[in-house]
């Protein structure tokens, strides 16, 4: 099991029955967080699921990398009676990816808060594009190009809490690259910088979250074992958190004061404190946390 949908569901989780969704097997499914009881299962066709659900609980907006290049919308609400189903579904395998790619490697998702639109970042078709919710359909494509050798190949990305900043992670050459996005209108993003290493920016950068203010984002870099920290507002790299391993993903509590970050190679959970800006406590929690 990995890359859980956490966006939205830490305010969301209020009961032992209430469903986190996760990436298993070749699907997606809701597990019950009390129990851990599987309470709805989709087969995607694909062992590379990303995840999140609006900010509503009601949908769950999946994107499913290679071989099935698609994009579903199943009911996460559990008092529904349909819950676990699969509501709406787009097929991108028309568009192609790079090379000998069958299509453009939808990877990760992350839904604006008023719940209206989704961004998809594509890892093969070289493209952040940007969904609406209902209607299930692209309304925005755009083209994201390199900044490094090589083509840009964007694949994961945060919406931040306010609504007006995309954070997105490159797996381009020479160490990846970090671009901040303008959301003014949320249906066509506008790019406003790009971090490379020479900027400060760790190496590999994976995943990332983004802070209670909107303004800071912990960019999770296992390339170089840290988190690196960046000024949205300035598009700047203020500082670097060693991490003393390598960490993929985090998660916030409910009021987005602590940062838990899993790292996977010291058998730890690292707490990052927000107002702080730096690593204040250490959880043991046994082998390889992912």
């Amino acid at each position: 099991a990995s890359f859980p949908s956490n966006q939205f569901a830490p305010r969301l989780t209020d009961s032992a029955a209430d469903p986190l969704w996760l990436n298993v097997d070749d699907g997606v499914r809701g597990l019950e967080v009390g129990s851990l009881a599987e309470g709805a299962s989709v087969d995607t066709g694909s062992g590379a699921n990303w995840q999140e659900v609006t900010p509503d609980g009601l949908h769950l907006v999946v994107s499913a990398r290679e071989p099935a290049h698609r994009q579903f919308r199943i009911d996460a609400d559990p008092e529904s009676d349909s819950f676990g189903s699969v509501t709406a579904e787009l097929d991108r395998t028309p568009e192609g990816g790079r090379g000998d790619n069958d299509g453009p490697g939808p990877c990760d998702v992350t839904i604006h808060p008023d719940g209206e639109y989704a961004y998809v970042p594509d890892l093969f078709g070289d493209t952040l594009t940007v969904l609406s919710v209902d209607p299930f359909e692209i309304v925005t494509q755009i083209d994201v190009e390199p900044v490094e050798d090589g083509p840009a190949r964007p694949w994961m990305g945060t919406v931040a809490p306010d609504g007006q900043t995309l954070l997105v992670e490159h797996n381009e050459a020479n160490g990846g690259s970090e671009s901040i996005w303008n959301l003014d209108d949320p249906a066509a993003p506008s790019e406003t910088a790009r971090l490379t290493v020479d900027d400060g920016l760790g190496r590999r950068p994976l995943t990332s979250e983004i802070g209670p203010d909107s303004e800071t984002g912990y960019v999770f870099t296992p390339g170089s074992n840290d988190v690196t920290v960046v000024d949205l507002t300035d598009g700047t790299v203020t500082r670097r958190l060693d991490l003393g391993g390598s960490a993929f993903v985090g998660t916030w509590d409910p009021a987005r004061t602590k940062l838990y970050v899993p790292v996977q190679t010291a058998d730890e959970v690292a707490v990052i404190d927000h107002e702080r800006r730096e690593v204040v406590t250490r959880i043991s929690v046994g082998p390889s946390p992912y």
